[in-house]
């Protein structure tokens, strides 16, 4: 892949932009703190997620529709994207930061076990699903921010799957009314609940609250073991990354406040907590903890081997860019966004 292969006008980057101001908002705010050399390429990342993500939920009845988004996966890394915004955004992503194809494939994956309407009986299970769909975010955000460390990329992927356990228990009710359940069916029958029985009558039960309970008790387990990694991370970046981290776990918080009950109402952090919140960990993250040391969640072993056997791999023959060298082109980048006319 050449640069000349992925032209990029300044005009994909405030489509991105807009794309993740209306969809993650939580997202959004904690981005506000990144470095813009990593910001711009963190957006292009958010945008493909979400575009990926709804190409398979508004096209459920189209048998064709993961492979369709499979083969633009493929036209990405063959250096060719499609004519669409988020595609060449990608490209450009993964060429420049040297993002295995592992770590998207992974993702494409959890789309594709969401299409299946995939059960999940276990807890293990249930993270293997979280990797797919938020440890690989987790694991192409560190190596944007030019992470190698293997225990620190583990951390990254494990607070991928935090975050994603407090979606889960907070859409518990929205997920359900529209046919999904992601809570660990074996923990429902331990409950005394029968998933299926539950799932044809979505209603809120102490019974339940409990099971959502343990939930939001592993994913703070998990924002603990993976927000030591933010010492890994470049200083400039570790405020937008505990940030992020906090306002998910802030929104496990609010579903506790609620009694568990995520199935009458969808738990929101407001604007002035999310500011409180932001200021705090911009300073807490100038104290970081040591990057912890412990062996990957399981689930997650795969995206940190990924990320080791990329270290040096070629993608179409381009080596990726050292980091001087991304922080050079990041910089003339944005120059050539702030010139009306000029295309990258």
């Amino acid at each position: 892949m050449s640069d000349q292969a992925t032209p990029m006008p300044g005009i994909d980057l405030a489509a991105c932009e807009e794309l993740m101001r209306g969809g993650s908002k939580s997202f959004f705010a904690a981005s506000s703190l990144l470095p813009q050399r990593v910001r711009m390429p963190a957006i292009a990342l958010y945008a493909f997620c979400r575009v990926a993500d709804d190409a398979i939920d508004e096209h459920a009845d189209d048998p064709l529709a993961m492979q369709k988004l499979q083969k633009r996966l493929e036209a990405i890394y063959d250096g060719q994207p499609k004519e669409i915004v988020e595609d060449r955004a990608m490209a450009m992503v993964a060429q420049r930061y040297g993002l295995p194809r592992e770590l998207p494939e992974a993702l494409l994956e959890g789309f594709a076990w969401d299409a299946a309407g995939r059960h999940y009986d276990t807890l293990e299970d249930l993270h293997h699903y979280c990797a797919r769909v938020a440890g690989s975010v987790g694991a192409m955000m560190a190596m944007i921010m030019g992470i190698t460390n293997p225990h620190a990329l583990a951390r990254a992927c494990e607070l991928g799957n935090a975050m994603q356990l407090t979606n889960i228990a907070r859409d518990v009710g929205e997920d359900a009314r529209n046919g999904r359940l992601y809570l660990p069916r074996s923990w429902m029958r331990q409950a005394g609940i029968d998933p299926y029985t539950w799932l044809a009558d979505p209603q809120f039960t102490p019974a339940l609250g409990d099971v959502v309970g343990r939930l939001l008790l592993e994913a703070d387990r998990l924002y603990q073991r993976g927000s030591s990694g933010i010492a890994a991370l470049p200083r400039d970046c570790r405020g937008a990354i505990l940030a992020a981290s906090t306002i998910y776990a802030e929104i496990g918080r609010v579903i506790a406040e609620r009694q568990m009950n995520s199935i009458d109402g969808r738990a929101v952090v407001g604007n002035t907590r999310k500011l409180t919140l932001l200021c705090i960990a911009k300073a807490r993250a100038q104290l970081p903890t040591r990057c912890g040391s412990e062996a990957p969640l399981p689930a997650v072993q795969f995206l940190v081997d990924a990320c080791a056997l990329a270290g040096e791999r070629k993608i179409n023959g381009i080596t990726p860019k050292s980091f001087d060298e991304r922080c050079e082109w990041v910089i003339d980048l944005f120059e050539r966004l702030s010139t009306p006319g000029r295309q990258v």
